[in-house]
């Protein structure tokens, strides 16, 4: 029997606009009249680090800080994803698209697309050092490391980033799939024709109406409401607010300038490919 390619990767680097994505595509996909919790936000695509689905296809509770059985598990989990014959599932990942250990953390048998999330990483710092408790310092460091990684906690495994630059390389290099480019800017400023490229690409026509309301119901302020009201699932421990500001150009005033530069020094090409050098 052939494997199903029904996986649509939301990919991104972290804070950049991919649980935003998530939430829109689960709003509008449910087409509610009321705004999808977003602690359901799971249920209309999951994460592909959760270690319950690695116990699971191991039959036991694996410790996750075996970094090389998670990666020798990770196939039987995409392969337990596709098995439910769904024409699409959506998977969020922070991966970046490389094979540690010689395992391919996104394999083309599985995938019949991806959507790629990218934001300005003079922005994305800022986000990236709130949400894990480390300073601007830190966290610049390790968006411009080729090794950085998320380091595997109680419910995650490791996830693979790489740098912001070698990440977007990875994701954008040749792929036998149809890959969907969003730039955070962009849904920021246009809402309306970014998300209907999501929903081109996912192959659901897109209704005026509803589009609105699933903009309006994933909205910075309504994510933010929402969070206040009932924590969020997906908030680390380390960060005190999942949902802050969301807003671009931050950098120029909380960001830097020596922070700014080493960036632009280290990652300038990718960043003048998708428009982030002025």
């Amino acid at each position: 029997m052939s494997t199903r390619r029904s996986i649509i990767w939301l990919a991104s680097y972290p804070k950049s606009g991919n649980t935003w994505t998530r939430l829109f595509l689960a709003n509008y996909l449910s087409n509610a009249q009321v705004p999808v919790p977003i602690n359901a936000a799971h249920r209309f695509a999951m994460g592909d680090s959760i270690v319950k689905m690695y116990n699971l296809v191991a039959g036991r509770a694996i410790d996750p800080q075996d970094l090389s059985l998670a990666l020798r598990l990770r196939d039987g989990v995409l392969r337990g994803i596709v098995a439910n014959n769904a024409d699409v599932n959506f998977v969020k990942t922070h991966h970046a698209r490389v094979a540690p250990g010689g395992v391919d953390l996104i394999p083309d048998r599985y995938t019949r697309a991806a959507i790629y999330i990218i934001r300005n990483p003079l922005d994305m710092v800022l986000s990236y050092a709130r949400h894990y408790g480390i300073s601007h310092e830190e966290a610049a460091g390790k968006i411009c490391h080729p090794d950085n990684a998320n380091l595997p906690t109680e419910t995650s495994v490791a996830q693979y980033l790489g740098s912001w630059d070698m990440h977007v390389k990875t994701w954008m290099a040749y792929a036998p799939w149809k890959r969907l480019l969003l730039r955070y800017e962009d849904l920021l400023d246009d809402p309306e024709t970014q998300f209907s490229k999501v929903l081109d690409l996912v192959g659901v026509p897109v209704d005026p109406e509803r589009l609105r309301r699933a903009i309006r119901f994933s909205s910075f302020d309504e994510l933010s409401k929402q969070e206040e009201a009932q924590g969020f699932i997906e908030r680390p421990k380390e960060s005190e607010k999942f949902f802050r500001k969301g807003q671009k150009d931050q950098w120029k005033t909380d960001l830097d300038p020596a922070l700014a530069d080493m960036i632009r020094e280290k990652m300038g090409e990718t960043m003048k490919r998708y428009g982030y050098l002025e």
